[in-house]
């Protein structure tokens, strides 16, 4: 599909817009959904993976007509899948725990980090094999598994390689990640054609936040990504899901934040969201 479809598709329908429930560190992501529902949000993901904030979500999401669409699965020491031994175990049960609460509360998609780090362990056959039991269960629940683009291309196309032909496997675009970490390579053009959601940011690239972390985590215009340049590249693939920012008003990372948002109220960062995401769609 080109970009003339996509053109067409654009002006015949409205785009869904997202935002993570996360999106404000100082409150709980339920208690944010009224905000993002008002603000004119369609959508959210999350990366909480307990029952109790996933049941909750889902429920207050429903009462608001807001779209639960991915679950972010757990992610901190993706690394061990690769590795010998029995300490994958746990991490992989973790993922398998997202997997089943997704079928339960009927949530699609759950996204998947391959590995973390600039030098992560290589790609093995048994590390592949516990990325099997991933994808097959996946599929026994009904849901899909997007892997998300981080610091290598090797060994995420490696993956994606493997499950070429499942059909519930695809990618999560994270446009950030691109920019601060591999911003010579273009993942749509590997990718594309299996794009299922998105993770839209800003950040001011590798070398470029003074307070120490590349991966800013800020609303697009924030930063220095080219956006025009993004949203062509989105629509050229012919892609018609959701744009769903992944940006908080303040760090995940760091106490101190951004310093833009600090004088925001939830209300306002959350409305200000909206409107970067909003002339995203429109481009």
């Amino acid at each position: 599909m080109g970009g003339s479809f996509a053109h067409f598709w654009r002006v015949m329908q409205k785009r869904k817009l997202g935002i993570i429930a996360d999106c404000i560190i100082s409150q709980s992501p339920v208690s944010s959904l009224k905000g993002i529902k008002e603000a004119g949000f369609d959508c959210f993901f999350t990366h909480h993976t307990d029952e109790p904030t996933i049941a909750a979500l889902k429920q207050e999401g429903d009462a608001l007509g807001l779209e639960f669409e991915f679950i972010h699965g757990p992610y901190h020491g993706c690394n061990v899948m690769w590795e010998d031994g029995e300490a994958y175990r746990p991490f992989l049960d973790d993922i398998l725990r997202t997997l089943r609460l997704s079928q339960k509360y009927k949530i699609a998609t759950v996204i998947v980090h391959v590995s973390s780090g600039w030098t992560p362990p290589p790609v093995t056959e048994k590390g592949l094999q516990r990325f099997d039991e991933i994808v097959n269960t996946a599929k026994a629940c009904g849901v899909n598994v997007a892997f998300e683009n981080l610091r290598r291309l090797d060994n995420f196309s490696i993956v994606m390689d493997r499950y070429k032909n499942c059909q519930n496997v695809a990618f999560c675009y994270d446009v950030g990640h691109e920019h601060c970490y591999t911003r010579n390579i273009d993942f749509l053009d590997y990718f594309g054609d299996r794009l299922l959601c998105t993770h839209i940011h800003d950040n001011l690239g590798f070398e470029g936040n003074k307070n120490g972390n590349d991966d800013m985590h800020v609303l697009p215009f924030d930063g220095d990504i080219n956006f025009e340049k993004v949203m062509q590249k989105i629509n050229a693939v012919g892609y018609t899901g959701s744009l769903m920012l992944e940006a908080f008003n303040g760090s995940p990372y760091k106490e101190d934040g951004f310093a833009a948002y600090k004088n925001l109220t939830a209300k306002q960062f959350i409305e200000l969201a909206f409107e970067r995401v909003k002339t995203l769609s429109e481009m």
